[in-house]
């Protein structure tokens, strides 16, 4: 079979997943805090044949300004959302956000495996180190612990993890009333995992998923984060804001991964896009040029200085971003992708259109008739760079809808895109 390309729809548990006009639009339906909502969109995308839908998350409420104009916040733990969610569906897959900085390895293999077994194998792990001296004060840290350390830390939770996963194996079972025979110890795994950070010991009382285990997703912007990415990711994902961008974090990481001894097809790369669809172009551009004009300033002056670690806030709005003051805290990505805004000349953008430029999107934006979206999802993907897209929505759901409706079926006629799911686990649909 010819090469298809994958679909992720990306959400979070607040007024705005990607966009921060998003909740202010007259069409948006800022039911957020209603399970149905996620089962909707969920379904939506499902008969569309997407691979999964996943839930970014952090663990605070981030500022005043993001918390008084509607920006970005996460209102739901995603993992019993998650659970929800895989509940009203049958093939679609779900991944959550969670850190491993937070959480010990134990915890994380009973409550994702126990998740992912329920659903018939269909759970993703999007995993974190997180970033916010605020997050580590609400699991009583002073502060976060540096980057060397959040990701020497991750590798020995996913390590163990992985060990916890394989060791109940699911013949165990005998469960024969007759001769009182239950289940077969032989079949589990006994062993004891000691790093520096993580000590755990097997077996995990959770039966492993027809999967085996959830399918890990990770995006790192540092060099530690894509050396992780590459040993560890099966779903990859990047923010990269042009094509040229995704075609060369694209090259990097299946370099990365085979030099960790590993089938650079088995790591798929999925760069986020915002998509804006519609029956004629210039109503796909009119539709997010109006959405853009609900970004309140002070919210993305707020929101890009948090993200980027970048003081915007001390500075005036109208100052020339060239005068950038880089603090402490924040992502590497992030930042990356601030200063590379309009192809990297910065020397007229001011702090309040960056800021506005930050909160509208921070991949590509890709606006136009379905033939036209669809011709320049098939150049990345056909030119190396991407196995597949995660789509953010400028208006929810209905810019899920309209791509449902009007995309994908372009897709498929062109042999890009399934017309029917592979099977029944995450990782099948993922190939």
């Amino acid at each position: 079979m010819p090469r298809q390309l994958h679909l992720i729809g990306f959400l979070g548990t607040g007024p705005t997943v990607h966009h921060y006009g998003t909740w202010r639009h007259p069409a948006t339906d800022n039911r957020f805090l209603e399970s149905a909502f996620w089962e909707r969109i969920a379904l939506t995308l499902e008969d569309a044949k997407f691979d999964a839908v996943f839930f970014a998350d952090a663990q605070v409420l981030y500022s005043d300004e993001v918390m008084s104009r509607g920006g970005l916040l996460y209102l739901l733990d995603p993992v019993p959302l998650a659970a929800n969610v895989l509940r009203a569906t049958r093939h679609l897959g779900v991944g959550v956000t969670v850190s491993t900085t937070f959480y010990e390895a134990y915890a994380l293999a009973r409550t994702l495996g126990t998740v992912d077994f329920l659903s018939g194998g269909r759970l993703a792990w999007n995993v974190v180190t997180s970033v916010y001296d605020e997050e580590a004060r609400r699991f009583s840290m002073a502060k976060m612990p540096d980057r060397d350390m959040r990701y020497d830390r991750a590798r020995e939770v996913l390590e163990a993890c992985f060990e916890l996963w394989d060791s109940f194996s699911p013949d165990a079972f005998i469960v024969d009333q007759g001769s009182g025979r239950f289940m077969d110890p032989a079949k589990l795994k006994t062993f004891e995992y000691v790093g520096d950070h993580v000590r755990t010991r097997g077996p995990l009382n959770v039966p492993a998923s027809p999967q085996g285990r959830p399918v890990i997703m990770q995006a790192g912007g540092s060099e530690k984060g894509r050396d992780f990415a590459a040993r560890f990711g099966e779903v990859i994902f990047t923010m990269a804001n042009s094509v040229e961008g995704m075609r060369s974090f694209y090259a990097d990481m299946k370099r990365r991964a085979a030099a960790a001894g590993r089938d650079p097809d088995d790591c798929k790369i999925f760069p986020l896009i915002q998509v804006s669809v519609a029956e004629t172009e210039s109503i796909a551009r009119e539709r997010l040029e109006y959405v853009n004009e609900l970004i309140d300033d002070d919210a993305a002056i707020a929101w890009t200085s948090l993200a980027t670690g970048a003081d915007l806030r001390s500075m005036s709005p109208d100052e020339p971003l060239a005068n950038l003051r880089v603090g402490p805290e924040g992502s590497t990505g992030s930042l990356n992708l601030l200063l590379s805004t309009r192809n990297g000349d910065n020397s007229t953008l001011t702090v309040r259109e960056a800021a506005r430029l930050f909160s509208s999107t921070t991949a590509l934006t890709v606006a136009g008739t379905p033939e036209q979206v669809a011709d320049q999802m098939q150049e990345i993907f056909e030119t190396g760079g991407a196995d597949g897209f995660i789509l953010a929505a400028p208006v929810m759901p209905g810019s899920f809808e309209d791509f449902a409706r009007l995309v994908v079926p372009v897709l498929q006629q062109r042999g890009l895109f399934r017309t029917e799911y592979p099977g029944t686990t995450l990782r099948e649909t993922l190939g």
